[in-house]
């Protein structure tokens, strides 16, 4: 639905985005994950055609974005950027009507009813925006960014510094507009946030570091472990362990489970299970070990010295 091929931004000396790939097809959100200044907003920005890239190019429907239908094209995009983009002298209501003028919808006042309605502010229609909670003026932008339907959403931290009641009702929002078959990029430093929500993960540092399901992602870093969690002593249970395993097998006990580096674990893993419930074991849980999207996400930085 929206493609990024090769996007490359320089400021003077200073290079934000460098040759990024990515799309973001119809129906799936993908969560754009990155420290501080690793280009996210930048990329966000060349993608709505807001700002041109020195490089590369931008695809929206497979049509190429560029000044000649820039401004037709940009109509499908609903883009939020990190501040709300509201005017504080003015009512919700009133911000919303400009908006609505620049896209040019005739039903403005009906669409305009709908998106209060839809994020439960229509009680603050006509309080000036500089008098919102930080909550309410984030949905007030949200409200704005989905005025004209648009079937891309750019999202630039949509939750951030709100409470988890309004993270809630945003999340379920995403989910919906899913649904119905909305692109949706979301730059994000909410990593829980990320693995509940995206369909994929993207990892920017400048270049694309990585992008994936958050399974596959973490899966890189697998321990290899198989986690065997029992009812009562895990202690009790090694010399059935060891019977299965042998002396060259690691395991070790921790807190309620047994821990396993199995060289075959799909070979191994249904006698070991046969062996426990032989040798008594009230059997909880049978896992591969998986480590968080955290882990993962500070080993593709580079922060453990491992690097991508």
């Amino acid at each position: 639905m929206i493609a990024a091929r090769h996007l490359t931004r320089r400021f003077g000396p200073r290079t934000a985005v460098d040759d990024v790939t990515f799309e973001v097809g119809r129906s799936e959100i993908v969560a754009l994950l990155g420290p501080n200044g690793a280009g996210k907003t930048t990329t966000l920005r060349m993608l709505a055609g807001l700002i041109a890239p020195t490089s590369g190019s931008v695809a929206i429907g497979g049509v190429q974005l560029t000044r000649a239908n820039g401004a037709a094209l940009r109509m499908q995009i609903g883009f939020l950027t990190e501040a709300p983009g509201l005017w504080d002298r003015l009512t919700v209501r009133e911000n919303l009507r400009v908006y609505a003028g620049l896209y040019g919808l005739a039903d403005a006042d009906a669409r305009i009813d709908r998106v209060l309605d839809l994020f439960a502010i229509a009680d603050r229609a006509n309080a000036r925006t500089v008098e919102l909670s930080k909550g309410t003026r984030q949905k007030a932008a949200l409200a704005r960014t989905l005025l004209h339907d648009p079937t891309i959403l750019l999202l630039d931290e949509p939750t951030s510094g709100l409470d988890p009641e309004v993270t809630r009702s945003v999340r379920m929002l995403l989910d919906e507009r899913r649904a119905a078959g909305c692109s949706i990029l979301v730059s994000t430093h909410n990593l829980d946030e990320a693995e509940r929500l995206a369909d994929r993960v993207a990892v920017l540092d400048e270049r694309l570091v990585a992008i994936d399901d958050p399974a596959a992602l973490r899966a890189r870093l697998t321990t290899g472990r198989t986690i065997v969690r029992v009812a009562g002593d895990p202690s009790a249970y090694l010399p059935a362990i060891r019977s299965i395993v042998g002396p060259g097998v690691d395991v070790a006990v921790e807190r309620s489970s047994l821990a396993l580096q199995l060289p075959h674990p799909e070979l191994q893993t249904p006698a070991i299970v046969a062996a426990l419930v032989a040798a008594g074991a009230q059997i909880l849980e049978v896992r591969a070990e998986m480590p968080a999207l955290e882990d993962v996400y500070v080993h593709l930085m580079g922060a453990d010295g491992g690097g991508a």
